[in-house]
């Protein structure tokens, strides 16, 4: 009887196990865009601090996302307990503002590209002379400011992994988030801190006596400007295709039109069916933004009406 009982919870735990590395894979798939734009966020956020201050930075910003796990994890775990029907409109909430971050993103990059050039180096000129007090000050500001940053994708990131489990027993769901939002703290916050020391690996590397080592060294050094750009560039365009893909999901009506745009013989070549799945999620995101964003704008120019 002893025998049997021990059987059948082995049975249980290797098929909880089973369970939770399936859809462990499925929610890793489907929060890759909103970890790029993580990664890529963050990565902006802690330049600009003092050299020996960046991976303190970095430290102090992975220990606020850790925070923000644990009141997130509870709480979106009790959702689904009591009210899953909550789920999907919070996807769908979540989606449209990854797109609307999309777009702000993409009108911040446009403004920044039109700024004077003298206002751009009187900035960097200031921010050099101020004091080692300032200077800190400042760090703490940003520090602050990427752990509200995580907050909301922390959020995003934990709603998507639990709509993959949506259904499943509760201890399923409470491994599977807990395990994706452990990853992606590690995972995020130990690439930022690679990606932000790259120059001084490029550094200490092109002081070898090996000429190979110095030249791998010196592409290391040219390469880290562009390497946190190409990451913002990857994580934007992930914001619209993650939220496009989220919005096309859940609406029917919408979700039954991309169907019906890959459907006969291009479904028999995956190649084409996949690109025009992925330029249906990039368009609904970049058309959701703009309709976002535009809504935004019309509200902000009300406001000061209403306060008259």
């Amino acid at each position: 009887m002893a025998m049997t009982g021990l059987l059948a919870l082995l049975d249980d735990i290797t098929t909880l196990l089973d369970d939770v590395a399936v859809f462990s894979k499925v929610a890793a798939k489907k929060t890759a865009g909103v970890l790029g734009d993580d990664l890529a966020l963050n990565a902006e956020q802690v330049t600009g601090v003092k050299a020996d201050r960046e991976l303190p930075v970095v430290w102090a910003v992975a220990k606020g996302s850790f925070i923000n796990k644990i009141i997130l994890v509870p709480l979106a775990l009790a959702i689904s307990a009591f009210i899953p029907w909550l789920i999907q409109p919070l996807l769908m909430l979540g989606g449209a503002y990854l797109c609307y971050e999309g777009i702000e993103k993409v009108l911040h990059v446009y403004q920044h590209r039109h700024d004077d050039k003298s206002k751009l180096h009187a900035d960097i000129v200031k921010k050099q002379s101020l004091s080692d007090q300032a200077l800190l000050a400042l760090e703490k500001t940003k520090v602050r400011g990427a752990i509200r940053t995580d907050f909301v994708l922390s959020s995003e990131i934990i709603v998507i992994a639990l709509g993959t489990v949506n259904g499943q027993p509760l201890l399923t769901q409470a491994v599977v988030v807990s395990l994706i939002a452990l990853l992606v703290t590690v995972g995020v916050y130990a690439l930022v801190g690679l990606i932000v020391r790259l120059d001084d690996i490029g550094l200490h590397l092109i002081q070898s006596k090996a000429a190979l080592v110095k030249v791998i060294g010196s592409g290391i050094l040219k390469s880290a400007p562009w390497v946190i750009r190409l990451l913002s560039i990857v994580g934007t365009i992930a914001m619209f295709l993650v939220g496009g893909g989220i919005v096309v999901h859940g609406l029917p009506a919408l979700h039954h039109l991309a169907q019906e745009a890959v459907s006969g013989e291009i479904t028999q070549q995956p190649f084409i069916s996949m690109i025009l799945n992925t330029g249906i999620s990039l368009l609904v995101g970049l058309l959701l933004g703009t309709l976002v964003t535009a809504g935004v704008v019309c509200l902000q120019k009300m406001r000061p009406n209403k306060q008259g």
